[in-house]
């Protein structure tokens, strides 16, 4: 690939969390497209929800994981994004973890030091149970509540102060008791995640008051075995914890800038050439403030989601395909400058403008 000096090909690729899209609506099977699209762009901004997969994961040298909130204050132009070596991560505990469930998330923050050479600091465990509670949307879409906000805010406060954290991990221990029904959707490949809108509460409260990359991940005791649970869920099947994901991820989150500087390193929306959405989803904040700037919006069909805020009644102007296959050869006919019609079988001609 040929990179023009000074002006690298930005996509951003946006599967939002908690609304059932039928491809990133599960443990990390959004992974494969943000992999294609890291091959044919020269910087990768995604999020959590598209990265994630409990214990699995992939460095992608391009990619730049950026948390939701973030990510919208990004796409908005008030933040930009300073790309990092690595990050000092703090990792923060819930109170309301059993000791068992509280080592086995240690121990995997420990492996991923030992083993993948992240920086993490020495954990802190909330002085209070953060009191998780899920809800659930009439749309259908997840969402939750955290009782204890104070708790959180003061521990992460606490990892940036006395340990010097440039990240911060959040373990929360979620309840077990989860609609049945809902919780066998999801693990059988065709339902709402049920405790994702809540672990994005978490992650855009820290976000939001500190202004550092933050990402959650929830503790919950070991799932029973299923012989029906789809691959698409299957991720969340292999352990005790779901946190090295967020670790490798944080490991390298680019930092928030919060005035606008002219530097060469530094990220801004303006430098955005094309953000890929599901087309039911064109209703969220980063969509929103994007439709209105140079950068291409490309929806797509066949990811279904619960939310169905499709770009014509909010008249955005987008290029519509069928699958991110698709969308994929948008891209690569985008970065070539190459005009998407005479890619056709036929090309109009030329219009006398009277």
């Amino acid at each position: 690939m040929v990179t023009q000096p000074g002006n690298p090909f930005t996509v951003l690729l946006i599967v939002p969390t908690g609304i059932g899209a039928a491809i990133g609506g599960y443990a990390g099977d959004a992974l494969p497209i943000a992999r294609a699209i890291a091959q044919i762009c020269d910087r990768l901004i995604t999020h959590p929800n598209v990265l994630n997969g409990a214990q699995l994961y992939w460095n992608l040298d391009n990619a730049y994981y950026v948390e939701g909130y973030g990510l919208d204050q990004f796409a908005a132009g008030s933040w930009g994004l300073q790309p990092v070596r690595q990050n000092k991560i703090g990792l923060l505990l819930d109170k309301g973890i059993e000791p068992d469930l509280l080592l086995r998330q240690i121990q995997a923050a420990d492996a991923t030091r030992a083993t993948l050479g992240l920086n993490i600091s020495d954990y802190v465990i909330t002085d209070a149970p953060l009191e998780v509670e899920l809800r659930t949307a009439e749309s259908g879409a997840s969402w939750g509540t955290i009782g204890n906000t104070g708790s959180l805010l003061r521990g992460a406060e606490k990892l940036i102060t006395q340990a010097g954290a440039e990240a911060i991990a959040v373990v929360g221990r979620f309840p077990d008791e989860i609609d049945s029904m809902a919780f066998d959707n999801y693990r059988q490949g065709s339902g709402v995640d049920p405790i994702a809108g809540a672990e994005a509460v978490i992650s855009h409260l820290i976000v939001r008051q500190f202004k550092i990359p933050a990402a959650h991940a929830p503790a919950l005791q070991p799932l029973p075995v299923d012989s029906k649970v789809a691959p698409k869920a299957a991720a969340e099947e292999l352990g005790y914890t779901f946190l090295p994901c967020i670790l490798v991820g944080l490991a390298r989150a680019p930092q928030f800038v919060t005035k606008y500087k002219a530097k060469s390193d530094l990220i801004w929306s303006e430098d955005i050439d094309a953000l890929v959405i599901p087309a039911s989803a064109c209703g969220s904040s980063a969509a929103l403030s994007l439709s209105n700037s140079k950068t291409t919006i490309i929806t797509v069909t066949e990811n279904i989601t619960a939310m169905k805020v499709f770009p014509e009644p909010l008249g955005m102007k987008t290029i519509g395909v069928n699958s991110y296959l698709e969308a994929l050869g948008v891209l690569v006919a985008h970065r070539a400058g190459i005009n998407l019609n005479s890619l056709s079988s036929s090309v109009s001609s030329l219009h006398h403008l009277s």
